[in-house]
């Protein structure tokens, strides 16, 4: 039997979903003339590293982290970075970037030999890090999220920033559960 798709929530027209808070980040810019959205990237981050429930990955998306909050902010407090959504321990929700736009989360990647992959991705992050289990609200969470965007585009690959930048990155990191996403029905869940 097939899942009830309806009741999930849906990207509106201009690529916002209505099920997420929206913080507006200024780290986006266009996606390149007739490049489809194809990919979906899942990563992890926590500010500081190891530390959940802050608003260090808010602010870092935004441009306002404080330098002087934390030691680890020193050093990365100039980067212009974002992502398309956030998604909080408890299952909280917040977007930064439309979906329609290229938000900044892959940096230097490659996918099936095409390069720049956030030309044709979204990025999710995941509040968390490579040491320790996400939370059942998160996959809940992130199984909406995917929901929505495959029923926008036509997305054939779900894939870590570990598979798209091997050697540099190492998130969503060895606790993500990649059979609840197949489990789910998602398509083009990467095989482990």
């Amino acid at each position: 039997m097939k899942p009830d798709h309806s009741s999930f929530p849906r990207l509106d027209g201009l690529g916002w979903l209505s099920a997420a808070r929206r913080c507006p980040s200024p780290n986006f810019d266009a996606r390149p003339d007739g490049v489809a959205v194809d990919m979906v990237v899942i990563h992890n981050i926590s500010l500081p590293p190891d530390v959940f429930g802050g608003q260090g990955v808010e602010q870092l998306f935004t441009n306002c982290l404080d330098p002087d909050e934390h030691p680890y902010y020193a050093q990365i407090a100039g980067l212009r970075v974002s992502a398309h959504f956030f998604i909080r321990r408890d299952g909280g929700l917040v977007q930064f970037v439309s979906t329609e736009d290229r938000a900044w989360h892959a940096g230097v990647s490659s996918w099936r030999g095409r390069e720049r992959c956030n030309d044709f991705s979204v990025g999710v992050e995941l509040e968390g890090c490579d040491t320790r289990p996400f939370e059942p609200a998160q996959y809940a969470r992130l199984v909406e999220v995917l929901r929505a965007v495959c029923a926008r585009y036509p997305v054939r690959d779900i894939v870590g920033h570990s598979d798209i930048a091997p050697g540099r990155k190492t998130d969503p990191g060895p606790f993500f559960d990649w059979q609840a996403l197949r489990d789910a029905g998602l398509p083009g869940v990467r095989s482990d």
